[in-house]
């Protein structure tokens, strides 16, 4: 049954700062996002999976490995919430997307994403694609391409993803 999610929305207002704009950055997964979003000082920024989970857009677990009807599904799910987090003036960075124009893409170096996912899973593996799913991601970096080429500005990091952002902000 749908939801317009406010009691979620008012306690993610608890642990977020709201801005007078939200903005979205999409992201594929290990390139950075929820690296940036643990260590904020203040939490501007939201990791897309927490919405996504908290709100039911997105179920727990390695859901993307479903396949493509399954993945789009969920994507579409979480635009529904991304659209209304960015009405509430919430920044949210994430991997799923289908049709919400994003405000700015990550896509690093594919080099420096490998050696990320890599990282992450040897270190400190918080979820996500795994070494052993490249191909899944390649796969969505090339689905990520479309929006670049529709003229969505995009950065080799998140961390100028949000400079850019938070400057077009001001």
């Amino acid at each position: 049954m749908y939801a317009d999610g406010s009691k979620i929305f008012k306690q993610l207002g608890k642990e977020y700062v709201q801005h007078k704009v939200g903005f979205f950055i999409l992201a594929p997964s290990g390139s950075g996002k929820t690296h940036f979003c643990k260590r904020q000082k203040s939490k501007h920024w939201m990791d897309g999976d927490e919405l996504w989970e908290a709100t039911k857009a997105a179920p727990t677990g390695k859901w993307w490995l479903e396949g493509e009807p399954a993945i789009f599904e969920i994507d579409q799910r979480c635009d529904v919430i991304t659209a209304k987090a960015k009405k509430l003036g919430f920044w949210v960075m994430g991997a799923s997307n289908y049709w919400l124009p994003p405000d700015a893409i990550v896509l690093p170096h594919w080099s420096t994403h490998k050696r990320y996912i890599k990282n992450r899973e040897t270190y400190n593996y918080d979820g996500g694609a795994t070494s052993d799913a490249l191909k899944i991601v390649l796969r969505h970096r090339r689905w990520i391409r479309k929006r670049i080429k529709q003229g969505v500005p995009t950065f080799g990091s998140v961390d100028a993803a949000v400079q850019f952002l938070t400057r077009r902000h001001k």
